[in-house]
């Protein structure tokens, strides 16, 4: 009995599509090399990929499909998470009771059927013959992930209602966006990745040059994801359109460009913040959307246990002194602070920040923005401050050792003073100061509190299960056995309103390191982050690793988003 591949050679024969000579030597390659019979016939260009989805559906008695000339609703996408089409390069194109016709490039992947019926066990998978480039030109150019989300704005918002919030600084010219009616689509397009980005929850928006494309990406919850990208030819207009917008200059393609402007969406601000770099395919923009309504200014929201969070307040209530929050970019320090600044910010209080770039702008409180090029730095911002009767200081970034040096003075002379530095933990801020050239009594005479943040993302509501924690996740995270057997961890299946990630939204964890009389003596004399970090724990500190074990046993979070954020803390 002949072999699927020789039933399907003999068929391409039959039609005229491949000659006799040219399968003996397609088969004298592979015995040499290996590999698929029919992939090399294709990657050999032999024979065409349509001529072979013909040869392959009437081998299989299965219809072959057109899938660029089909329109398959948005509820139908979804019913193959998207990571799993693009492996297998498959699309469901139709639901027929609990019948799912799904195009396929491979159906006789066995690996593939079985991932989908796992998927979908109460449906019956019916697979039909399509060609890869089909499918991959359909994942790419049709995402049902995007247009349905773009339908749902265009749906909610009115495209009209976005506006460039005028302020007296930052006055937009409009008068060259308009000029002629080819600019109208770009307006348009960079309307619909705000709203896009907004409608995410997207902390960042990536424009990136490549030769012969543009990608697009939003960062959401800390990680990037794929858009679908705005055509290369349109390039230079949507560069001058945003850089239009933040009041940069247009005809600077050489030198890196930061600016800023402001939206409003249906009557909400949202700041942008905006940087542009040169690279050697064009400028790589990068938005940061900086929205207020998003901002958490409740510190009894950031799920502190009410030890700690008693601790965080008698810090924040003191009249002097140094209380920093450490932790690298990205993990949400800035916005602490800010929530701590909210706390403070009474008519009784004269609050000043230093800070590069200001983030979010608070009545109340004056923000100076650091401009190095004119001298004005974080140490050069503080001496001014301490000039103009603060009570409260915030400094941005503790940079370098004249900065750390006036701050420190600051908190011994009656200043409360807030900053941020950027240590993997707690302890490590106490050896880090002193390694900038602070005397060990300086530090431990100003410090009130050292504070290591890191965001989790949180589990879907909408797709949450449970789970089985595998040996190597109990191994690495040093959990009891029996710990495990008595708690119950969670994961996120993946669903449409998570977009197949699991995740919606982040919340805090917090490293307090509240300095006792014993951390202070400690300080005095041993500065080493370990030894500082034993004494810590006598006391009961809870490390990062513990908070976020934490937030997972409340199934808060997943146990391997706690090993991804906390594993080398």
């Amino acid at each position: 009995m002949k072999s699927f591949s020789e039933r399907i050679t003999d068929a391409l024969i039959a039609d005229g599509l491949l000659t006799q000579k040219q399968l003996q030597e397609i088969v004298d390659i592979q015995k040499k090399q290996g590999g698929r019979l029919l992939k090399l016939l294709q990657e050999r260009q032999v024979v065409s990929e349509q001529d072979m989805m013909i040869g392959l559906a009437r081998c299989l008695k299965t219809p072959p499909i057109t899938l660029p000339k089909m329109h398959v609703p948005s509820e139908i996408a979804e019913l193959i998470p998207k990571e799993m089409a693009q492996m297998y390069k498959m699309v469901p194109i139709a639901r027929v009771g609990k019948k799912l016709y799904v195009a396929m490039a491979d159906p006789l992947n066995v690996l593939a059927m079985d991932e989908l019926r796992r998927d979908r066990p109460n449906m019956e998978i019916i697979p039909l013959i399509t060609t890869e480039k089909a499918v991959g030109d359909f994942l790419n150019a049709s995402s049902s992930q995007v247009k349905e989300g773009i339908d749902e704005i265009l749906r909610d918002v009115d495209l009209s209602d976005i506006e460039i919030a005028k302020d007296k600084q930052e006055e937009i010219n409009l008068d060259k966006l308009v000029e002629s009616s080819e600019e109208a689509p770009v307006i348009k397009l960079v309307n619909l990745m705000l709203v896009q980005a907004i409608k995410d929850r997207a902390s960042d928006i990536h424009i990136e040059p490549f030769e012969k494309q543009l990608r697009l990406r939003y960062r959401i919850d800390g990680v990037l994801y794929d858009s679908t990208a705005p055509p290369k030819s349109i390039q230079s207009a949507l560069t001058s359109r945003i850089k239009i917008m933040s009041t940069l200059d247009i005809a600077e393609r050489r030198l890196p460009q930061d600016g800023r402007f402001r939206i409003k969406i249906a009557g909400r601000d949202v700041d942008l913040r905006v940087s542009v770099l040169p690279t050697i395919h064009g400028e790589k923009i990068v938005l940061r959307v900086l929205d207020k309504g998003t901002l958490n200014t409740n510190l009894e929201n950031f799920g502190l246990d009410p030890d700690d969070l008693a601790k965080f307040k008698q810090a924040i209530d003191a009249p002097h002194g140094m209380m920093l929050m450490t932790g690298p970019t990205g993990s949400g320090k800035t916005s602490t602070l800010y929530a701590v600044l909210t706390q403070l910010n009474t008519p009784d209080v004269n609050i000043v920040t230093v800070e590069d770039p200001v983030e979010y702008q608070m009545l109340g409180i004056n923000q100076v923005q650091v401009k190095p090029d004119i001298g004005l730095t974080f140490a050069g911002g503080l001496r001014s401050i301490l000039r103009q009767d603060p009570d409260i200081v915030m400094v941005g970034e503790i940079r370098d050792s004249e900065t750390a040096d006036i701050a420190v003075k600051a908190a011994l002379t009656g200043h409360l003073v807030l900053s941020t530095l950027h240590t993997n933990d707690a302890p490590g801020a106490v050896a880090r100061l002193v390694d900038m050239g602070i005397e060990p009594f300086l530090v431990s005479s100003s410090l009130l509190m050292v504070c290591a943040q890191r965001l989790l993302r949180k589990i879907c509501p909408h797709c949450k299960e449970t789970m089985q924690v595998p040996p190597e996740v109990i191994k690495r995270l040093g959990l009891i056995p029996e710990e495990v057997a008595t708690s119950s961890f969670y994961r996120g299946h993946g669903c449409g309103r998570c977009k197949e990630t699991g995740f919606m939204g982040r919340m805090a964890i917090l490293e307090v390191l509240s300095i006792s009389a014993a951390l202070r003596d400690q300080i005095l004399h041993n500065t080493s982050a370990q030894a500082i970090r034993d004494v810590a724990l006598k006391e009961g500190m809870k490390t990062l690793k513990m908070a976020g074990l934490n937030k997972a046993k409340l199934g808060l979070t997943s146990l391997d988003e706690v090993l991804r954020v906390t594993g080398n803390v």
